[in-house]
């Protein structure tokens, strides 16, 4: 199996290191037609088979060959501008079976630092689609990689890996769900407006909420993210007249003093007639004051108190990650089998097409002798012990070799070649 991945992940490597080594989306197309033409030049007889996949947690790339190691390092060292001294020993390189592995549990997400996530598999496709617009999948390359994304459907499909959100997202959504059997009765508060809220406020809908409102400090922002969920917005100013409102309350902001004071809180407290209010600060620093927890019927959790859901989901995916392991197995052996009958046809080709131009040869010399005036059946004598000793001759003098080197492997495949008898000369040396 020609494949080969080499690279460095977030197991490996500093983000620090991870960050020098990093290859731009934008720019993957460019520095694929590169390391794929250095690879054709190193190669000589072949053209160069290349991927790139490069994310915040892993820059890693697979080429169609065993022996292109050197090459792809000294080309990433020189491309990214970093010593290759510098990241050498953080590299990890795979090959032929085992690198096909390693991939298909990157696709599934089982090579993850949040087992089972499912974006790399979104993110390796991309990769994929970058190097199939540049000509860079091969014969090699390409089966393998189709083959890597059908097992990866597979473990998602055939598992529960990705059925447990371990995100501090989803817990945070989890837990309000213990509070409110029905989030659809619920007046949600989502406080900021990044990458953590957008995923609370997805996994939110999921659950059935929809009266969510958006608040940041900036209304623009807000409204971005609001229009995406048919919610309103507001800024992070209005606050303090509207807190009362919301039944729950998530905040997760980069502000570096908290938004939400204890007195704030307490009068919304006092406007809600102490209805409960559900709060959860997902923030790092803390964007709710700590002390709105001492308020009787105000339930403030913090990033700490999800640890037990998301450690509980962990667990549920590490189980599952057993039975993904069986499914690659599986995989992994189906497609060496495949590439092992892919090579036999190869062989068989080679074969039919030797055999052919030795008869097309002997067939020319009896045409010839047909018309010097021979007569039709010594040409015919002529033709078959030509022939036969043509398909004989290589087959004799290996079989005689093997024979004086006792090699009984060779013997028996001739035997089964050939269709022989079980015993005969042969087995004489």
């Amino acid at each position: 199996m020609q494949l080969m991945a080499i690279g460095i992940n977030y197991a490996t490597a500093s983000v620090a290191l991870r960050e020098k080594l990093a290859i731009a989306p934008e720019a993957q197309a460019a520095a694929v037609v590169e390391l794929a033409a250095q690879l054709t030049a190193a190669a000589g007889d072949s053209t160069g088979e290349a991927l790139i996949l490069s994310t915040c947690n892993r820059t890693e790339i697979v080429v169609g060959g065993l022996q292109a190691e050197s090459v792809v390092l000294e080309w990433l060292a020189s491309y990214c501008g970093v010593a290759r001294a510098e990241f050498i020993e953080h590299v990890y390189t795979h090959r032929g079976r085992d690198a096909l592995n390693h991939l298909i549990r990157v696709a599934s997400g089982l090579d993850s630092m949040v087992l089972g996530e499912p974006q790399i598999f979104g993110q390796m496709k991309s990769a994929f689609a970058v190097s199939r617009g540049v000509n860079a999948l091969g014969a090699e390359l390409g089966p393998a990689l189709e083959h890597v994304f059908a097992v990866a459907k597979k473990v998602r499909s055939g598992t529960a890996i990705g059925e447990n959100p371990v995100s501090v997202a989803y817990a945070a959504v989890a837990m309000a769900q213990r509070l409110f059997s029905e989030l659809a009765q619920a007046r949600v508060l989502l406080v900021g407006a990044g990458a953590t809220i957008e995923l609370v406020a997805k996994h939110m809908r999921d659950a059935g909420a929809d009266q969510i409102t958006v608040a940041n400090r900036t209304l623009e922002k807000a409204h971005i993210l609001a229009s995406a969920l048919g919610s309103r917005a507001m800024l992070l100013a209005e606050l303090p007249e509207n807190l009362s409102d919301f039944d729950i309350v998530i905040t997760s902001t980069a502000s570096q003093l908290p938004i939400i004071g204890k007195g704030m809180v307490e009068q919304a407290m006092k406007a809600r007639k102490h209805k409960p209010m559900f709060m959860v600060d997902i923030a790092v620093p803390r964007d709710i004051e700590p002390q709105v927890a001492e308020l009787p019927d105000a339930y403030l959790y913090s990033v700490d108190d999800l640890k037990g859901i998301i450690d509980q989901n962990v667990k549920l995916r590490q189980e599952e990650a057993g039975k993904a392991q069986e499914i690659i197995a599986g995989g992994v052996e189906q497609y060496q089998s495949w590439v092992r009958s892919r090579d036999a046809s190869d062989l068989v080709v080679a074969y039919r097409d030797a055999t052919q131009i030795m008869c097309d040869e002997q067939l020319h010399k009896a045409r010839q002798l047909l018309a010097s005036g021979e007569s039709p059946e010594a040409v015919l004598e002529s033709f078959a012990r030509s022939l036969a000793r043509k398909m004989m001759h290589t087959p004799t003098v290996e079989m005689r070799n093997a024979a004086a080197a006792a090699d009984k492997n060779l013997l028996d495949a001739a035997r089964i070649l050939f269709d022989l008898p079980e015993s005969g000369p042969m087995d004489e040396p």
